[in-house]
């Protein structure tokens, strides 16, 4: 599909995302060109107006990636940018190998990196100031010339313009004279503040010109504002990664820029409809790069909207927004009410009518809930991480009894060795229950003793309830409650489980690991038989 053919975003406003690009910098977090892929059909759902696919030339990978780009990318509103540097010092543009990958990467937009800082000119790339700026202009007008349209990037701008501010002007002026559309302010080392680079912006904007763009990093915690902060100083093209991915402390969240600007400020910078979308969007480009969310990220963490003070959720009863900035669906989140000890009769009401009870008026079922929540966890647990087994306990005091499939009669756990240390050392689990009539007794083994107990009383319910075999523990957590304790401390364990489509979390307090992943267990099946049979 043809650049013009696409739905654009307003021209007059670029949001440009570094996720595959910068954001892949950050620790831990290694993409191959297939995550790349479906990361850029994500970002182009989200509406972006520009997409960063790395450095062709520089690595076999990026090269790659924009190989397959070219059949196997079919984007609606976003443009793919190829990014790399200016020639190098004493060699024509055309001559250049890595300009040429970048000539041959099928990209419409090439994004270029280029010295703005005279230190950094002096001694990273070794060169004088003039041959810098011939290196840039060069550059530049190479690419136009070829038909590309250019961006420049000025790395380590600001602090180049606090030590040479003439130097720091003279590069932007040279790339906007050469070709350059947009060039792109960069705050490399992520230092600056929001009052710095909104003056900054002001006047690089006055003396040359040139239509500016912003790239923050966040190391002083800033990045989001001092972004927000060059826009609102004149600045038109916003460049980000998606949960703010990045090296150090990472890059501006492109999300969290794009939704204060939007629903804070008014300027719509993605397609119709498209914010509302952020937080899936969000979450699956997490799930690609296997690096977890932030559950408390501004606007798409599923901490964002959670709520856990009595007071708040009394307020809440009354009107949301009491307590909420915006309505979370505008972003795609929800607003979740958390039970914990410091829950009072209406977040319980709240939470209730979230899971189906109607407990409005029924003072005496509210304070007879509230009071058990607070006492069990006094004793270690945690309803507001378990959802799962908070909704057993609250049809339990409802309906009088706790949701039922199968009776326990016994379980045992053993754990054998006659290996050498550090060899492992299997386990066995016997799970004896009673289901749909029939007594079952089922072994089971595996590489601990929760394992085996899971992998034993799957069986077991398997044979009464066949959909049982869907399950899958997907997350296991545990936590020593009394670290004076020692080897006696109270346990308590989360056990995160899924049936394919949906996951939820169930809590076990014992003296043990064993007896308190069993107690979650049992939570675990029977909350998803209780689903199922819903």
């Amino acid at each position: 599909m043809t650049e013009s053919a696409r739905t654009q975003t307003d021209p007059a406003f670029h949001v440009y995302d570094t996720t595959l690009r910068d954001g892949a910098q950050q620790e831990g977090l290694n993409l191959s060109v297939a995550d790349k892929l479906v990361i850029s059909r994500h970002l182009d759902e989200l509406g972006v107006g520009y997409i960063e696919g790395g450095w062709p030339g520089s690595n076999p990978k990026d090269t790659a990636f924009f190989a397959r780009a070219r059949t196997e990318l079919t984007l609606q509103h976003a443009t793919l940018a190829a990014f790399g540097a200016t020639r190098r010092a004493g060699v024509a543009a055309a001559d250049d190998p890595l300009v040429a990958a970048l000539r041959e990467s099928g990209a419409s937009v090439v994004t270029l990196v280029a010295k703005s800082h005279d230190r950094h000119v002096e001694l990273a790339l070794r060169t004088s100031l003039e041959e810098n700026l011939a290196m840039v202009r060069d550059t530049v007008s190479h690419l136009r010339a070829n038909g590309q349209r250019v961006f420049l990037d000025c790395e380590h701008f600001f602090d180049g313009y606090r030590t040479n501010r003439a130097y720091a002007l003279e590069v932007v002026r040279t790339a906007a004279e050469a070709g350059a559309e947009v060039v792109v302010l960069c705050d490399t080392n992520g230092g600056m503040l929001p009052h710095w680079v909104g003056e900054i912006v002001a006047d690089v904007t006055v003396e040359t010109g040139a239509r500016l763009g912003i790239h923050a990093h966040n190391d002083t915690g800033c990045a989001v504002a001092n972004s927000l902060a060059a826009v609102a100083a004149g600045a038109s093209h916003l460049q980000g990664c998606v949960n703010g991915y990045g090296e150090r402390t990472g890059n501006a969240d492109l999300v969290t820029c794009v939704a204060n600007l939007e629903l804070k400020l008014g300027q719509k910078v993605l397609p119709a409809g498209a914010l509302r979308e952020a937080s899936r969007i969000a979450h699956a480009i997490a799930e690609v790069t296997n690096y977890p969310p932030a559950a408390r990220q501004p606007y798409t963490g599923v901490s964002a909207f959670a709520h856990k003070a009595g007071l708040h959720a009394s307020a809440i009863r009354v009107d949301p927004d009491l307590y909420q900035h915006i309505d979370p669906e505008l972003v795609g989140n929800d607003m979740r009410l958390l039970v914990s000890e410091m829950a009072g009769r209406a977040t319980i009401e709240l939470k209730g009518k979230e899971l189906g009870f109607d407990l409005a008026g029924d003072t005496e079922t509210l304070g007879r809930v509230t009071d058990v929540v607070k006492e069990r966890e006094q004793a270690g647990y945690t309803f507001e991480a378990a959802d799962a087994s908070f909704e057993l306990l609250l049809a339990e005091m409802v309906e009088g009894e706790r949701p039922s499939y199968f009776d326990v009669q016994s379980w045992r756990v053993i754990t054998e060795s006659h290996h050498a240390a550090g060899e492992e050392a299997p386990s066995e689990a016997t799970v004896k229950i009673v289901a749909g009539g029939q007594r079952y007794v089922v072994t089971g083994e595996g590489n601990g003793p929760v394992s085996a107990l899971d992998h034993a009383l799957r069986q077991a319910i398997e044979r009464a309830f066949p959909g049982v075999a869907s399950f899958g523990l997907n997350d296991y957590r545990v936590r020593i409650l009394d670290e004076s304790g020692g080897t006696d401390a109270g346990i308590r364990v989360l056990i995160s489980t899924t049936d394919g489509t949906d996951t939820w979390t169930t809590v076990g307090v014992g003296h043990n690991i064993v007896e308190a992943s069993w107690e979650a267990l049992l939570d675990a099946f029977t909350y998803g038989l209780r689903r199922h049979a819903s």
